[in-house]
């Protein structure tokens, strides 16, 4: 169901005037003295300007590029116009419109000098607002969302619903009317740009809330730019460690502040900034959010390490569930004011007052209507994954031993979005991210069995699991509710409730973890700011890769900055031409009036067939499925003859007779799936049921057979709950020969052309099992041990599911990842593969 949306009302966001200088009008008229005929212009040619980004984007090095070139004829026969990759570079700096240049600094801190490089951040905001790519999803006032009519129950998504946009409206409105927010959203982080001789860079990225966090969080989108590289240097000249510490940051701080300030008038008085369509609004650019790790936020919030960013918590309870006064933005700015008094005693003196380290001019110092304290956000890859994830898998591993765990992880069935870790999880090392990630879809169902080395009972440790999954679940949901905030502040204290046990495990002594503080700080953030992938760091990472690991390999590791900054620049006119060309394209095909793309279908299977012909005596000794036949026949009478009761179509099924001996079998069906916390239903959930037999590789090596588990809608089935739902296994995914369908069917019956034999598990228990909360299942047999299977629609599977064997005490060690769903009987369904399964299976 749609939110009922409430506008801020009044004159919030109200245009100004219009002025086309940041539409593609004006970028095409900045292309002036080129044919206008030609769409691809500078570019003499379509094919031109492809090689030409192909050579900038995707290309080899400048040099393998010339190579290609100097190849006899294939200028010629390519009409090019440019000789070399350094022709490219003159078209892109001389003939393409120009955008936001880097420029050097020298920053001045305990008698060093260092170099910052820094674009103007004004320029960088109005290319970022007034870029046209933007503009069906930009936001220019704030929004409340309520999932009711009576307007009762508030949504939390976007940055414009958050409460931080409402309240700067607020205090904008009273002075002068008509303003417009622009939220500048900050990240920093020290990144490796090499595998070896330890060379790193500093990068500083800006990003705005009024664009869509699904534009902000794709780095191909470019709603991210980079601001500045600000110097990496270890001071290592500085000998005393408190002094270092000191001077970096200082040295931060003083980059950012140089960065930052020309934004600060612009703050109080705003300033007026065109959209992609020309429309002009009071603009003020106010900072709001900054991302980053804990070391980046205690650097940015100017506090100790150890010590919350954003309250006063004493360091004794920082492990408690209880709530601290959030740190007072203007005590913090008084205490800084003292700095120009000319007593440095006093001024030390009075940052420890407010528990702040006496940083001379934080960046934040001056910039009006801004709160650094609030604006440090939570950060799900540091705190959760790599943090409280990190812990507990370690306390884990101390509590059961690593040999048990390895065992256990080595022998999971596998699943689309299951790794299986086949040496287990004690030879990792430096776990990644993603790798912490693949843990936590099977961290929960390889401890619900075990008992501690210790012999307590493990109750609450499967508890304090469970709680730290849902935590962590509900904390990335992208739309949240404050009944989804009460579940997730639910989940916080089950947790606290039952951390006690690694105290009594002997594995902990207190729990005084800034990281598990900070999961305190998630509802207010979101109620702020929006849900959590607003400003999550995942996003910042990826920007890695391109702003510094590429920008640095394109160097010839010589004096890099300048060169990393004119290949940013270069890269990003080709990307804004790009879109430009794209636009121009629309426009001579009359795009505007063309009919919308159809929408992908939500089942997808290959056009061809894997096997062309599969006899039934071979589903049934290759494939498994023994009962072939006799569940197919059933199918076509039931189809058939809907009016026959199950026990007729069986007693019928026995002795029926196919005309056809035979099916098309395929590999595996792709399933796309609408995730439910989505409101425009966007079709991002990819999914994969693999339905294959054993075979040799190119090796000659045996891969065993693959057969995976699925929900099967039963008729009713939706977005949440599993009422509706029923597990199977699927053996075979086929469809049946013209000439058979035609001998099986009357000639108007319209029916699924693609079909599943699947093997049923028992249908879900009235509730989940108590301490783990997962949903038992088992084999469901006829006639003693031969398992209960029929023939389905394809479109009747839902999405695989992943199911966790009851392996006991200990894990048997003939069961393997391949045969464990044939060896063991009783399993568990797993919540935590991806989220649209943990709404479901919840």
């Amino acid at each position: 169901m749609d939110p009922k949306i409430v506008h801020f009302g009044g004159q919030a966001g109200a245009p100004l005037a219009h002025d086309a200088a940041g539409t593609y009008e004006a970028y095409n008229d900045a292309l002036a003295g080129h044919d206008p005929a030609n769409l691809w212009a500078p570019f003499r040619s379509k094919l031109e300007w492809e090689i030409a980004r192909w050579a900038k984007m995707r290309g080899p090095t400048s040099t393998a590029f010339n190579e290609l070139l100097q190849i006899d004829e294939v200028r010629e026969r390519l009409d090019l116009s440019f000789k070399t990759a350094s022709d490219i570079n003159k078209i892109v700096d001389n003939q393409l419109p120009p955008i936001a240049e880097f420029q050097c600094d020298e920053i001045t801190v305990e008698g060093e000098t260092y170099e910052v490089y820094y674009r103007d951040v004004m320029q960088c905001v109005r290319e970022l607002y007034g870029n046209p790519e933007f503009l069906p999803t930009m936001k220019f006032a704030p929004e409340m969302h309520y999932a009711d009519d009576e307007q009762e129950v508030p949504i939390y998504s976007e940055m414009h619903t958050g409460r931080w946009w409402r309240e700067m409206q607020v205090r904008l409105e009273t002075n002068t009317p008509g303003a417009t927010v622009v939220p500048l959203i900050l990240s920093s982080d020290k990144t490796q740009v090499t595998e070896f001789r330890n060379k790193s860079a500093y990068p500083l990225y800006l990003t705005i809330g009024n664009i869509s966090k699904d534009i902000r969080r794709k780095p191909s989108k470019r709603g991210q730019i980079l601001i500045g590289y600000l110097p990496s240097a270890r001071l290592s000249h500085i000998a005393e460690a408190d002094t270092r510490r000191r001077a970096t940051a200082n040295l931060f701080h003083a980059c950012v502040r140089k960065i930052m300030s020309p934004t600060r008038p612009y703050a109080l008085t705003g300033t007026p900034m065109a959209s992609g369509d020309g429309v002009v609004r009071r603009c003020h650019p106010i900072f709001a959010v900054f991302i980053g790790d804990y070391p980046e936020q205690v650097l940015v919030a100017c506090v100790k390490t150890g010590e919350c960013p954003k309250c006063l918590v004493d360091d004794e309870s920082l492990g408690e569930r209880a709530n601290a006064p959030i740190r007072d933005i203007a005590a913090a700015r008084a205490a800084l004011g003292t700095l120009g008094d000319g007593r440095p005693a006093a001024y030390i003196a009075a940052c420890q007052d407010v528990r702040m380290k006496p940083v001379f001019h934080p960046f934040w110092e001056n910039l009006p209507h801004s709160n650094v304290f609030l604006a440090v956000t939570p950060d799900i890859l540091h705190q959760l994954y790599q943090g409280m994830v990190k812990h507990l898998l370690a306390w884990l591993t101390k509590a059961y031993g690593a040999t048990e765990i390895d065992a256990r992880c080595s022998r999971l069935p596998p699943n689309h979005s299951i790794r299986v870790f086949k040496n287990g999880l004690s030879i990792l090392s430096r776990v990644s991210g993603q790798e912490h990630k693949d843990i936590c879809r099977i961290l929960l169902g390889i401890v619900v069995d075990l008992n501690p080395l210790a012999g307590i009972p493990a109750t609450h440790v499967v508890r304090a699991v469970r709680a730290l999954l849902d935590f962590l679940y509900l904390a990335q949901y992208p739309s949240h509710s404050e009944s989804t905030l009460k579940y997730l502040e639910k989940a916080l204290k089950a947790f606290h409730d039952s951390k006690f046990i690694f105290e009594e495990l002997g594995i902990r002594q207190g729990f005084n973890i800034p990281k598990l503080h900070a999961m305190l700080h998630y509802v207010a953030s979101i109620r702020a700011f929006g849900t959590t992938d607003n400003y999550n760091t995942e996003a910042t990472e990826r920007l890695h890769i391109d702003y510094a690991k590429d920008a640095y390999r394109s160097t010839n590791h010589k004096d890099v900055y300048p060169q990393m900054t004119r290949w940013l620049v270069r890269r990003e006119q080709m990307l804004r031409h790009a879109n430009f060309i794209r636009w121009r394209v629309q426009q001579a095909a009359n795009a505007e009036a063309a009919v919308a793309p159809p929408a992908h279908p939500r089942i997808h299977i290959a056009r061809i067939p894997s096997f062309k012909s599969v006899s039934f005596t071979q589903l049934a000794t290759r494939y498994g499925a023994v009962d072939f036949r006799e569940a197919l026949a059933a199918y076509i009478i039931k189809e058939v003859h809907p009016e026959y009761s199950p026990a007729h179509v069986a007693n019928l099924a026995t002795g029926w007779q196919l005309p056809f001996k035979a099916v098309a079998v395929y590999n595996s069906v792709k399933i796309r799936l609408a995730d439910p916390q989505e409101r425009d239903e966007a079709l991002d959930v990819r999914d994969v049921v693999h339905a294959r037999p054993s075979y040799r590789d190119t090796r000659g090596r045996a891969v065993p057979g693959r057969f995976d588990t699925a929900l099967i809608n039963q008729g009713g089935g939706g977005a949440s709950t599993v009422i509706g739902y029923q597990v199977a296994q699927v053996r075979v995914i086929f469809t049946l020969p013209v000439k058979a369908r035609a001998a099986a069917f009357p000639f108007d019956y319209v029916g699924p052309a693609h079909l599943a034999y699947v093997e049923w598990f028992s249908p879900f228990g009235p509730a989940a099992e108590p301490h783990h909360l997962m949903y038992r299942v088992s084999r469901k047999f006829r006639m003693g041990l031969r398992r209960q299977a029929s023939v389905i629609a394809v479109k009747d599977i839902h999405r695989s599911v992943h199911l966790i064997p009851r392996f006991g005490p200990q894990a048997p060690r003939h069961w393997t990842s391949a045969n464990v769903l044939d060896k063991c009987r009783i399993f568990y369904v797993s919540s935590f593969v991806d989220r649209h399964t943990y709404i479901t299976v919840y």
